[in-house]
């Protein structure tokens, strides 16, 4: 006789075991309509899974990232399922879901098309209006290796061998005859899925990953609770297509890849100017904030990285170089151990902390040439790299003065939409657990003092402290991990950092990892699709182009164009043999925020005529006025 305790605290008693149908028709009928999937005691089940005992049990509908994930599950199965039935004799591998939906790879010799998809889009509609039902087995190992192998899936039976002995093995069966290997849990039948699915596209896959291995075909498809929500993310794809910052950086003529360097960006003027205006708007604000820039070599000996433990954490990921005299060095992947030698260097007192130390540090690090993607995955970066060594009892202030300065530096930039993910100490970690408690004490309590969202991730700390991670929402809704702050326990010791403190005894520092940023041709990228290439008037790589309407009026272009620069503002003066409205198109094209017309009007009334980005609206105004107006607006909000 099973007591069901509610979320709310509510119980109900049942005289047998019970199904999770059940139990939400004893709710309520319309729950019962809209349940998909349910917990019992925090683990989900299908909601044919019979409870037998006294459980804890939530009922997860269609409005529950819980729900829409198995949603998305389902329609994965039913997406393979789709392509078995269409094109007999391909294999499926694994089909997990993703953000915003899920994908399935599958061995087949024959090259998947366009119109592909749509028949596979359409028998998977036929699936679902036949509400095939869902049901569960537990499959004893050597008979699913068997079974799989027999049915010609040698894949599935690759999967079976490496998965741990002691783990339960179910496979799903959706109908009669479908099947497939599967952890679950599951919808009780294809009709709860809905009609809210698009497949998105087909691309190459290595089985496991493995570049050694077979190469998969993978089917993308998005799945969602209803078509409005299907239609909204089909809007904000279309949107982010528009915005891609590789399409926009050649429009935009700022940067571009080459194979001889794959992984590293060849920037052109423009797209220079705009990330050294990146790099002094971070250096003013450092400045101000306490920050001593230094610098320090991008090459170091294979000894310190071995003893400040990255080379056995990031070695495979090293560019490496060995010398003549057989010493091997490492181009950094990153700035910690350096800025410690910066750091050790000279006595250190109590007086001297905190420190902070940053650095515009070019790393290096080494991703598979198919993870490469644009500004945003790279393998040569510059970090806005800090670090912040303090004493234990200044890690509170430290984190809440890190934190302010991101989230207004980030306000600066457009991003007022930022949340906040906590992680807190993984099993496996170094130090003391009562400077764990301090640590993260001190960081739970600056995200708290931001009074912003946040999410807390357990026990998914690093190995030497816990971390904030602040997550930038864009402009149509996408989220982007950026900035960083980490406690470090670990390195400092590692690499004999060292104070005195008031007691004339020698301690380690506390280290403070902190990126804003992160990357900065990361955040360069971000931007460039957050503004649709449009900056806002500050940040513009080129932020006036002056254009005389004929050559009659060139010098007073040029001269034009000379007053601007002297004010601070970034000018250009287009002086081709075109028409007027060409020039025009070719700029806008370049989302340059003001195009300065220059005729007989104008010279004879020192002016020029505006036409901002954007809009046939134009107004003339006196050069002075113009200067004066403009300069006011050529800086950050908070400078």
């Amino acid at each position: 006789m099973p007591i069901i305790t509610l979320p709310d605290g509510n119980n109900i008693d049942f005289p047998n075991k019970v199904t999770g149908l059940e139990v939400a028709e004893k709710i309520s009928k319309s729950l019962a309509t809209q349940a998909l999937i349910m917990s019992v005691d925090g683990e989900l089940k299908d909601l044919f899974f019979e409870i037998n005992k006294d459980s804890s049990v939530k009922i997860f509908t269609s409005k529950d990232p819980e729900g829409l994930e198995v949603i998305r599950h389902d329609t994965a199965h039913i997406m393979a399922m789709a392509v078995q039935e269409l094109y007999p004799g391909t294999q499926v591998t694994i089909g997990p879901v993703i953000e915003n939906g899920f994908y399935y790879d599958f061995a087949r010799k024959e090259p998947f098309t366009t119109d592909d998809l749509k028949k596979i889009e359409n028998r998977m509609s036929e699936i679902i209006d036949k509400d095939v039902k869902t049901r569960r087995e537990v499959w004893e190992r050597k008979k699913a290796i068997s079974h799989f192998i027999k049915i010609g899936e040698k894949y599935k039976a690759e999967i079976i061998k490496s998965i741990p002995g002691n783990e339960e093995l179910s496979v799903y069966h959706h109908g009669e005859t479908w099947h497939d290997l599967c952890r679950g849990p599951h919808l009780v039948s294809s009709g709860k899925i809905g009609k809210a699915f698009k497949l998105m596209k087909v691309s190459g896959a290595y089985w496991r990953g493995d570049s050694n291995n077979e190469m998969l075909q993978r089917i993308y498809g998005t799945s969602w609770a209803n078509q409005k929500q299907l239609d909204d993310y089909l809007k904000r794809i279309e949107e982010a297509e528009k915005r891609d910052h590789r399409k926009l950086g050649k429009e935009m003529d700022l940067f571009h890849f080459r194979e001889e360097s794959p992984g590293s960006v060849f920037w052109h003027e423009k797209g220079w100017a705009l990330f050294q205006k990146l790099i002094n708007y971070m250096r003013s604000r450092q400045d101000a904030a306490g920050y001593k820039e230094v610098n320090t070599p991008e090459i170091l000996d294979r000894q310190l990285w071995e003893k400040s433990g990255h080379w056995e954490k990031y070695g495979e990921n090293m560019y490496t170089s060995e010398t003549p005299d057989e010493k091997v060095f490492a181009i950094k992947p990153m700035n910690c151990p350096g800025h410690i030698q910066v750091f050790n260097q000279g006595l250190k007192s109590y007086r001297d902390l905190p420190l902070r130390i940053a650095e515009f540090g070019k790393v290096h690090r080494y991703e598979p040439s198919g993870a490469l993607h644009g500004l945003l995955r790279v393998r040569a970066f510059t970090q806005d790299d800090a670090h912040i060594f303090c004493s234990e009892d200044q890690i509170t202030s430290e984190c809440l003065e890190v934190t302010n300065l991101i989230l207004d530096i980030y306000k600066d930039l457009g991003f007022e939409n930022v949340i906040l993910k906590y992680a807190d100490r993984p099993e496996v970690r170094v130090g003391d657990d009562e400077i764990w408690d301090k640590a993260e004490a001190s960081l739970l309590e600056a995200v708290k003092a931001s009074k912003l969202e946040y999410s807390i991730n357990k026990g998914e700390g690093a190995f030497y402290g816990p971390k904030i991670e602040f997550v930038l929402r864009d402009a149509i809704g996408r989220d982007w991990q950026c900035g960083t702050l980490q406690v470090d326990l670990n390195l400092p010791g590692r690499l004999d950092a060292s104070y005195v403190d008031k007691d004339g005894t020698k301690k380690v520092p506390v280290m403070l990892h902190r990126a804003l940023f992160g990357s900065l041709e990361r955040f360069v990228g971000i931007l460039i699709e957050n503004y649709a290439g449009k900056f806002p008037f500050w940040l513009s790589p080129l932020q006036t182009m002056v254009i005389p309407i004929s050559e009659e009026f060139n010098d007073y272009a040029v001269e034009v164009s000379k007053k601007i620069k002297n004010a601070g503002i970034s000018s250009a003066v287009d002086l081709k043999n075109n028409n007027l409205n060409y020039k025009i198109r070719d700029h806008s094209l370049e989302k340059i925020p003001l195009l300065l017309i220059c005729g007989k009007k104008e010279v004879d009334s020192n002016s020029v005529t505006i036409r901002r980005l954007d809009s046939n609206k134009q107004e003339n105004m006196d050069i002075d006025k113009f200067l004066k107006t403009f300069s006011a607006l050529n800086k950050a909000s908070s400078n």
